[in-house]
C-alpha cells in the first residue's frame, strides 16, 4: 500500500517541491487548495494529473476536519501560509489567521480525524528576528520581528504543545531562506534574478533595492523539502533546525547574480528607503548540526550554484516573452 500524503500550500514553491519528491517515493499525494477567484497551479502543472486536489481552507476547521477525512493521509505537511514578511505589515491580523491560529486549527482537525498521522510544521528563521545568539539552534530564544515572524511563532509553538499534550507526532522545521526557479517574484532573491535577466535581455535599466547589507543564511529549496520528509520518517517526533550555516548580505546575492548574467551590478542598482523594513532582522545564520547528526541531512547545492540556475530560468523565461 502506498503511503498517503496531505500538503497544505501544495501551490507554494517549498509544496510543488514537496510534491514532486513525494511522487517520486511512491506516495499518493493530495494537496489542499483555496477557493479563490485566481487560482494559480503554474507550479504543479507538471503534475497536477498525479496528484489529488481537495478543496480546504485554514481559516475554516469544518473543512481542514472533511480534507482530512478524504485524503486519510499518513503523513501531513502544513505548509500553507500568508509567507510574505512584508505583507504581514499591511495585513497582521490575517496574518496571524493563516499563519499562527490555522495552525492550531489544523492540528485540532487531525486530532479529532486522524490522530496517528504525523504531521509537519513549516516553522521559520524569522521567529529568531532580532538574534539573541548566532548561530541559532533550536534552543535559541525567539525574539520575532514581524507579524510574520510573530505568527510562525504561536505556529510553533502550539505544535509542541500538541506533540506534549496529546501525544501526536508532530515536527517543526525551523527553515532558515531557501529559494529556487519556483520562488515568487516579490521575494528579494527572486526579484534580484528577474532583475539581472530583463536588465541583460534590455527589457529593464535598474533594480530598486532596500537594505543590502542585511545578511540571511540562503539554502536551495529542494534540499529544503527531503528535510521535511527525513523528520516524519523518524522514530521520535522533534523540532529541527535546516540551515547551511553560511550567511550571505543582499549585496552578494546581487553580485552573484549580475555577474552570472555579465553584468556590473553597480550601474544598475538603485537604493530606494520605500523597500525598507520598519523593523529589520539583520543577520539570520543557522546551526543544523543536529539536523546532520540525527536526520542524515546535508545541503546539496551551493549558494552560487542556486542563484545562477535562477539567473538561467529567468533569462530562458524572458527570452520567450515577447517585449
Amino acid at each position: 500500500m502506498a503511503k498517503r500524503a496531505l500538503i497544505t500550500g501544495i501551490t507554494g514553491q517549498d509544496g510543488s517541491h514537496l510534491a514532486d519528491f513525494l511522487l517520486e517515493q511512491g506516495y499518493q499525494v493530495f494537496g489542499m487548495t483555496r477557493r479563490s477567484s485566481t487560482n494559480s497551479f503554474d507550479r504543479i502543472g507538471h503534475i497536477v494529473d498525479k496528484v489529488t486536489l481537495l478543496s480546504g481552507d485554514l481559516l475554516d476547521e469544518h473543512s481542514l476536519a472533511s480534507t482530512i477525512r478524504e485524503a486519510q493521509p499518513d503523513e501531513i505537511y502544513n505548509l500553507a501560509a500568508q509567507s510574505f514578511v512584508p505583507t504581514s505589515w499591511s495585513q497582521p491580523v490575517l496574518t496571524a489567521e493563516f499563519t499562527a491560529v490555522g495552525v492550531g486549527r489544523l492540528l485540532e482537525a487531525m486530532r479529532a480525524v486522524k490522530p496517528d498521522a504525523r504531521f509537519y510544521q513549516a516553522s521559520s528563521s524569522e521567529m529568531f528576528g532580532k538574534v539573541r545568539e548566532s548561530p541559532q539552534t533550536e534552543k535559541t530564544p525567539f525574539y520575532p520581528r514581524s507579524p510574520y515572524g510573530v505568527a510562525k511563532v504561536f505556529g510553533h509553538w502550539i505544535t509542541v504543545n500538541y506533540r506534549e499534550s496529546y501525544g501526536l507526532f508532530a515536527c517543526s522545521g525551523i527553515l532558515f531562506n531557501h529559494e529556487g526557479v519556483r520562488r515568487s517574484l516579490e521575494f528579494v532573491t527572486r526579484k534580484v534574478t528577474d532583475a539581472a535577466a530583463r536588465i541583460k535581455l534590455g527589457k529593464a535599466q535598474e533594480l530598486r533595492m532596500g537594505n543590502l547589507d542585511a545578511k540571511r543564511d540562503w539554502g536551495y529549496a529542494p534540499d529544503y523539502v527531503r528535510a521535511m520528509w527525513m523528520m516524519l520518517q523518524q522514530d521520535k517526533p522533534d523540532d529541527y533546525v535546516i540551515a547551511t550555516g553560511e550567511t550571505r548580505s543582499v549585496q552578494e546575492l546581487v553580485e552573484t547574480a549580475f555577474q552570472h548574467a555579465g553584468l556590473d551590478w553597480r550601474k544598475h542598482v538603485v537604493i530606494d528607503p520605500k523597500f525598507i523594513r520598519p523593523a529589520e532582522v539583520d543577520i539570520l545564520v543557522g546551526d543544523a548540526s543536529k539536523a546532520k547528526k540525527k536526520l542524515g541531512w546535508v545541503p546539496t547545492v551551493t549558494f552560487k550554484q542556486m542563484i545562477e540556475r535562477m539567473v538561467d530560468a529567468d533569462l530562458e523565461r524572458h527570452s520567450r516573452r515577447p517585449g
